[in-house]
């Protein structure tokens, strides 16, 4: 059973994917395939957390080559919560996408494009090995691609060629690594690499290929200076797939980052964790900096995602146990809290026909259940008790204090204070404001009419999300005392060594 557990939240989309293409001109089937896939997916995603919290960390040798010369497959409360993660945000936008997608993007294979994403996402997430997650990255990369190209438009193809040009960069570099450290240990199993590196003679050149790994993996979760590629892609493709992009594809990055900085590059931890810290702050600066400048939607949200790394980076920068159950925390509450945001831009621009704040006004009186379900995520994403996002930033707050790093406290308490004016210019310019006044220009509206209520599919994830958004901030300590457990297994890798390895420490 333990096998299977950790094998279906691959095989679930796989088989989706699979299914959907049999069913390529039937789209009404395509689409009920997805519904069914997603939920299946969430279900198989929450059993294997309960299973991992419940039993321990749970692992499977891919015919039954043992580490580290076979495929293994690891799963952690780290990696079972950021299935579980994946899973809600991709059941969220398929149900999405029944109301946004039109009949162009599902002919070309929409629905089975998500699916292969999901299955890379989940891959990445679940794999003990660092040359099958570089599999898994490529996986993510061509679906991502595809789907962020969907359609042809212009704005498109410019996003998507200078995503795939620096995600190309960073597959190279990471390839370049891997192939480095094979080289140098033998070996690139992660718990193997992890019960050798601490015996090599030569920490010089360990820390050299850390910082191989912390370019490759930071490009992919978008870190100062290497975060230009995605305010420019992330605002242009259907809003459905810029939600999963935002949710997801830059935590794959983080979680990379995490894992292999908790498991395998823990040498040097003086150099490499304030070579951290350092980005952390830069990170949250800049991307606070470019979303106050901004006044589309969805570009406000992109830029605040760069920034928003910026917090979970300085969780793992400080590298206590506080501090990386807060990055944690932050992680979860982030993923929720995105996507959500990015569906309403959605609902805006679908109800308006625009994303321009210069150009929105009224929705406040004209559609007040939007303007509730927007408040919910954008007061948690600025940090405003007693939502989920106050609690994640407050324990990194203190974490920060306890080990006496008040700069980057400082940074990040400046930093919420901007995204809390950002969030407060969104809500003042495309709800509270009076609507802009038409056109003088005959057959121009600058700000349409707001349509009737959305249509169910749009309006059920939203809300489902901000609930839950509520959740995790009124039950904070429920879900901090998982991402302890999770930060404690991190801190500690003797016991997934010992799993992943039969007992060979």
């Amino acid at each position: 059973m333990t096998g299977i557990s950790i094998m279906l939240p691959i095989v679930i989309p796989l088989t989706s994917a699979a299914l959907q293409i049999i069913a390529w001109r039937r789209r009404g089937i395509q689409k009920t395939i997805t519904v069914i896939s997603t939920t299946a997916l969430l279900l198989a995603a929450l059993f294997l957390l309960v299973q991992v919290r419940s039993d321990g960390i749970q692992t499977i040798h891919i015919g039954g080559w043992q580490a580290p010369f076979g495929v293994t497959m690891v799963a952690d409360l780290f990696s079972a919560l950021m299935v579980v993660l994946a899973a809600i945000i991709g059941l969220a936008a398929t149900i999405y996408s029944l109301g946004s997608i039109d009949n162009r993007r599902e002919v070309f294979g929409y629905y089975p494009l998500m699916s292969i994403l999901l299955m890379g996402v989940n891959g990445a997430f679940l794999t003990g090995d660092l040359f099958n997650l570089y599999v898994w990255f490529e996986v993510m990369l061509m679906a991502s691609f595809v789907l962020l190209t969907l359609g042809g438009e212009k704005p498109q193809l410019l996003g998507g060629i200078k995503y795939v040009a620096l995600n190309l960069l960073s597959s190279a570099i990471f390839l370049a690594a891997l192939g480095l450290l094979y080289g140098t240990v033998g070996t690139v199993n992660m718990a193997d690499l992890a019960r050798k590196l601490p015996e090599f003679p030569q920490p010089g050149l360990l820390t050299a290929l850390a910082c191989l790994f912390l370019v490759a993996f930071g490009i992919k979760a978008g870190v100062f200076p290497l975060f230009f590629w995605l305010p420019a892609s992330y605002h242009t493709p259907p809003v459905a797939v810029s939600a999963v992009f935002a949710g997801l594809l830059t935590k794959v990055g983080v979680y990379a980052l995490i894992r292999v900085f908790t498991l395998i590059f823990t040498h040097d931890q003086v150099y490499i964790n304030g070579l951290l810290l350092i980005i952390a702050g830069l990170t949250m600066l800049v991307g606070v900096f470019g979303a106050v400048a901004q006044n589309g939607f969805r570009r406000v949200l992109s830029f605040h995602i760069i920034s928003q790394i910026g917090y979970m980076v300085m969780g793992l920068a400080l590298n206590s146990p506080l501090a990386i159950a807060g990055a944690l925390f932050y992680i979860t509450h982030h993923i929720i809290v995105k996507s959500n945001l990015f569906m309403i831009s959605g609902i805006v621009k679908q109800q308006t026909g625009t994303e321009d704040l210069q150009q929105l006004g009224g929705l406040y009186r004209a559609q007040p259940l939007i303007a509730i379900l927007f408040s919910i995520p954008a007061m948690s994403l600025a940090g405003i008790p007693p939502f989920s996002g106050f609690f994640a930033k407050l324990v990194l707050i203190q974490a920060g204090l306890q080990t006496e790093q008040y700069l980057i406290v400082a940074v990040a308490i400046f930093v919420s204070l901007l995204t809390l004016f950002s969030m407060t210019k969104i809500w003042n310019e495309a709800f509270w404001k009076p609507a802009p006044a038409k056109s003088e220009n005959p057959g121009v509206e600058t700000n349409p009419s707001p349509a009737a209520r959305p249509p169910l599919s749009l309006l059920a994830p939203v809300a489902a999300l901000a609930a839950l958004t509520l959740v995790i901030g009124f039950g904070a300590e429920p879900i901090l005392n998982l991402t302890t457990e999770a930060a404690s297994q991190l801190l500690n890798p003797a016991g997934y060594i010992e799993v992943v390895m039969g007992g060979r420490l």
